[in-house]
């Protein structure tokens, strides 16, 4: 094998890699393991360690927060939380924009949102365009937005330009909303949060691991966010006051003390010491007087001015807060106090406390964030540092202009959703309403204010589309699951390959399937990727088809022996001959990945990279190691009897002769029996859509005893309006319930309001002395807008699997026989698996709903299905340059039965695979593996007598045409 060097240095390199990134999962679960140890069950208390550490350096210089970045993290179905999917309010942000006393805009824009609920495949502005032209097909945008927006739309505007700008708009407030929901979960407490902006530019993703109070977490992210510009207080104005603080917390800190030390009244230590924290309602204990929780305190220096108070470790804001609540007598009436947005030391723990001076009867901001009209980050003059311009509307400028000249030398905080951003001094009073805001900013920093400073006038809301909600016992009956399924899977697959070529043989493909998996799970870790449990199945079943190339190899390997060529000869032709066939299915199935990947979101966007990288590293694997090894040890004069056979492969594999044409009309004709079913099976018993594609609400609810589903279905369909299905889940003491009832109302107790008429439908159900929230194990929401995009991008993710599957197949072929083939088998093979889930869906123990896990199986299916079809054809293609003569019948037959071992082989090791999975891999990838297993069971049959014949059909009507066409 040429390049040996490169393949050695390579997989050493790649070793070396996977094993850095891997460290940091071992060495996070322990200190994960450690703080469990510390806080006995108690999550506040192991937070709260992990937070003491979260920037200490305790690995390679890497501090604890950084290790926990680098995990592998596991996905809410595995560790319980929260996942939701909101949706900024474009709507809001039209109406700030916009002069709304135009009648037509209201109509179109009333018109839009009731659309946009109801879900399009068209974004807001699209559909809003669409609804004003077609309401005033002469009107003209600019009429409505110059008046508001005239530095930026000219009277003289086309509707394009103007539409330009609209969006340049709606990004700049969903980049605002992406911060200041960040923000706010950070603030929260969450351990590990991502948040993440979503291909749609008004969407963000919000996943959150072990959370338990999910209502709290709907008002924190739904609540809309102002924007306020403050006066402020000199710090040396403030002296006395934190003087009398400092001495009155010193005193309660000590008595706090004494009455821990004394262990006298519970009582009393607890209402001294315990009082709930303003962030994550999590109890903290009083031990210091005020002053001591400040790293770096302001107040009481000699010679300092400006509103800050001083900077306090993050842990240490919710003891700081309590005290200035409990001793707010002390100040004057006028004070406000509000911490810095974010940190302003390298390890990100310190925290600036302003102090806000309220201005008029009530006390609040001098000025709301309405008046801002415009903002704008740029570098000042010739390349100097970042700084922020800013206009206002005429009442503004005025209010601004009498601001500025009273606080001339002190400065005004801009406070946006309760936290100060930027604090700027003023030099003059400002007229005319334009200022320019200077700072030492980065310019991502200059961005974000420029951001924040057009909020004001947009208040742009969000609300959550999509929600999923996992409780703690369902995560860890996934990960046992997953597990059992993975170890029995593996285990199979072993004895079966050990058992097809012999001891030896099969203990290499092992040990290449070993390889394989700790290189995915290494990169998966480098790319710091979410495990979820369809990617553990997505990498099981990588390692599944990763067999495929192994027994492509092993079969030619026996093949060349069978032609009488000795051990070495064999294997060098073995390995030589099988690499095109194993490239063009490894690509196949790529293409199929990347297609999930670009279409799928959640848990199918990780299965899906999880499969690209488990198929490209198996072509390392078995392409390239297993070949070194055989290769090393033959140079040792060791493995030189091995024949790749065993009695078990030869009492159930023999040379095949079967007439596949031949007999490829009594299977056509069993398919098209089957699409008449299935299409009368479509129209009656139809298919079980889920809540992916039409919108609704699930909810997983476990009883203490056994119950039917009719029943439960009885009992709520008087309160959710009809409007229930209830199945079992798992266990016959486990439903899930579905419903789209009031799935349009936008109310912020919807969520509360429908889990009470749960709870008034399942009463005779419920636990005496519990509740419903008791007995829900998982919810999850998907909002109509959110259902209409998953079925759109469901059908163009099939679609161009379908098409590029075609066309990789014509450009390595170079015949579009081939093409047709390809595409008229997947088809069937995707049909096949839509007709028996209609014809199924009511009869089997489990669910088997339409949504976005099956459409990944189909696509799966399809990149699965296609490797045969490459073989077949590859096979072909060699057999026909070798005999260029022989006849088209017999050259298609005889490629079809020299690979139909393998074929057979590869078709056995993914179902024994799928079964486990089926068996032992839990609900939540049950309806999956399902699909597949019928995919793979169909996809074989299609490959031998759909794919091929109808190539030969095709072929052999070409070759009738240049037979009659005259020579030349």
């Amino acid at each position: 094998m040429q390049n040996k060097g490169f393949i050695k240095v390579f997989a050493i390199i790649l070793t070396l890699i996977c094993l850095f990134y891997l460290s940091f999962t071992i060495v996070g679960r322990q200190y994960n393991k450690k703080a469990d140890a510390y806080a006995k069950g108690d999550l506040e208390l192991k937070n709260q360690y992990l937070d003491s550490l979260s920037t200490e350096k305790v690995y390679l210089g890497y501090t604890l927060k950084q290790i926990r970045e680098k995990e592998i993290g596991l996905g809410l179905d595995l560790k319980g939380g929260m996942n939701v999917i909101v949706e900024m309010d474009v709507a809001q942000v039209l109406k700030a924009l916009a002069n709304t006393d135009d009648p037509q805009f209201n109509q179109a824009l009333q018109e839009t949102i009731v659309q946009n609920r109801k879900g399009s495949s068209s974004d807001f502005i699209t559909l809003f365009r669409q609804n004003y032209e077609r309401i005033n097909p002469t009107g003209k945008l600019a009429n409505i937005f110059s008046i508001t927006m005239s530095d930026r739309v000219s009277p003289t505007a086309t509707n394009d330009q103007v539409i330009n700008v609209l969006r340049q708009e709606v990004k700049s407030a969903a980049d605002n909303s992406f911060n200041v929901l960040r923000t706010r979960i950070d603030r929260f407490g969450v351990v590990a949060p991502n948040v993440q902006r979503l291909d749609q530019a008004e969407r963000i993703l919000i996943e959150m691991p072990g959370i338990t109070e999910p209502e709290r977490v709907r008002n924190l992210l739904q609540g809309s966010a102002n924007l306020e510009f403050w006066k402020t207080y000199d710090i040396n104005e403030l002296g006395t006051y934190f003087n009398e603080i400092n001495t009155r917390s010193a005193e309660y800190a000590q008595n706090v003390r004494g009455a821990a030390t004394a262990s006298t009244d519970s009582l009393l230590t607890d209402s001294l010491a315990l009082i709930p924290s303003d962030a994550a309602g999590a109890k903290i204990e009083i031990n210091k007087s005020f002053v001591e929780y400040f790293a770096q305190p302001r107040f009481g220096m000699g010679g300092t001015n400006g509103p800050i108070v001083g900077a306090v470790a993050q842990n240490d804001t919710a003891a700081v807060n309590y005290l200035l609540q409990r001793y707010k007598d002390i100040f004057p009436a006028d004070v406000r106090f509000r911490w810095g947005f974010k940190p302003i030391d390298q390890r990100e723990t310190l925290y600036e406390l302003y102090a806000l001076r309220g201005d008029g009867s009530k006390r609040g901001p001098a000025l709301e964030g309405d008046v801002v009209t415009n903002a704008k980050a740029d570098q000042g003059h010739q390349g100097s540092a970042w700084e922020v311009s800013m206009t206002m509307n005429s009442a503004g400028a005025s209010r601004w202009a009498t601001i500025t000249g009273a606080e001339k030398g002190k400065s005004i905080a801009i406070v946006l959703d309760g936290y100060v951003y930027s604090a700027p001094t003023v030099n003059d009073r400002i007229e005319g309403g334009r200022s320019s805001i200077s700072g030492r900013f980065t310019p991502e920093e200059a961005g974000d204010l420029e951001n924040v400073l057009k909020s004001g006038k947009m208040k742009a809301g969000v609300r959550i589309v999509q929600e999923d909600v996992v409780g703690p016992s369902l995560g860890q009956e996934a990960i046992h699951d997953g597990l059992v399924s993975f170890v029995i899977a593996l285990i199979v697959l072993f004895i079966f390959t050990c058992l097809l070529y012999g001891f030896t043989p099969g203990m290499v493909i092992n040990g290449a399937l070993l390889i394989n998996f700790f290189f995915t799970l290494g990169v998966l870790a480098a790319f710091q990727a979410v495990l979820t449990l369809p990617g553990i199945a997505g990498m099981i079943l990588s390692l599944a088809m990763a067999v495929d190339a192994n027994v492509l190899i092993n079969e030619r390997i026996k093949e060349e022996l069978a032609n009488g060529k000795s051990l070495r000869k064999a294997l060098e032709d073995g390995y030589k001959n099988a690499f095109s066939a194993i490239l063009d299915s490894n690509l196949t199935t790529i293409i199929t990945g990347i297609i999930l990947a670009i279409f799928g979101t959640g848990a199918i966007k990780g299965f899906a990279i999880t499969l690209i990288i488990g198929i490209s590293i198996s072509f390392l694997t078995a392409v390239f190691l297993t070949r070194l090894v055989y290769e090393h040890q033959l140079e040792r004069n060791r493995w030189l009897k091995l024949t790749f056979n065993t009695g078990f492969s030869r009492a159930i594999f023999n040379v095949y002769n079967f007439d596949f044409i031949k007999n490829s009309k009594n299977i056509i004709l069993a398919i098209a029996i089957f699409v008449v079913i299935s299409i009368v099976s479509l129209f009656t018993l139809k298919l079980n859509t889920g809540i992916d594609f039409t919108g609704g609400r699930n909810y997983i609810v476990r009883f203490d005893r056994p119950v039917k589903t009719g029943d439960i279905e009885e009992a709520l369909q008087p309160v959710l309006g009809g409007s229930a299905q209830v199945i079992t889940i798992g266990s016959t003491n486990q439903v899930r319930i579905s419903t789209n009832y009031m799935i349009d109302n936008e109310s912020a107790t919807v969520e509360e309001d429908l889990i009470s008429l749960l709870g008034q439908g399942l009463k005779d159900y419920i636990t005496p002395g519990s509740t419903i929230n008791d007995h829900i194990q998982s919810s999850q929401k998907v909002g109509p807008s959110v259902a209409e995009d998953t079925m759109k991008n469901a059908f163009l993710a099939l679609t161009i699997a379908l098409i590029c599957m075609g066309i990789y197949i014509f450009a390595r072929f170079r015949n579009w026989a081939f093409s047709v083939g390809t595409v008229a088998a997947l088809s069937i093979d995707t049909y096949a698996v839509i007709g028996l889930y209609s014809l199924l869906w009511k009869v089997m123990p489990f669910s088997m709903e339409i949504d976005q896990t099956f459409v990944a199986a189909i696509l799966t299916i399809v990149g699965y299905s296609i490797n045969d079809k490459v073989v077949v054809f590859d096979r072909f293609r060699e057999v026909h340059q070798l005999y260029p003569k022989r006849e088209l019948r017999s050259l298609f037959n005889d490629s079809m039965n020299a690979v139909l071992a393998r074929t057979i082989n590869t078709g056995l090791s993914t179902i024994l695979v799928i079964i486990c999975i089926l068996f032992l891999g839990g609900d939540a990838v049950r309806s999956f593996v399902f699909a597949m297993l019928i995919g793979v069971v169909v996809g074989t049959v299609t490959s031998l007598f759909i794919a091929s014949p109808v190539a030969y059909a095709i072929m052999r009507k070409q070759d009738r045409k240049r037979q009659l066409e005259p020579q030349k």
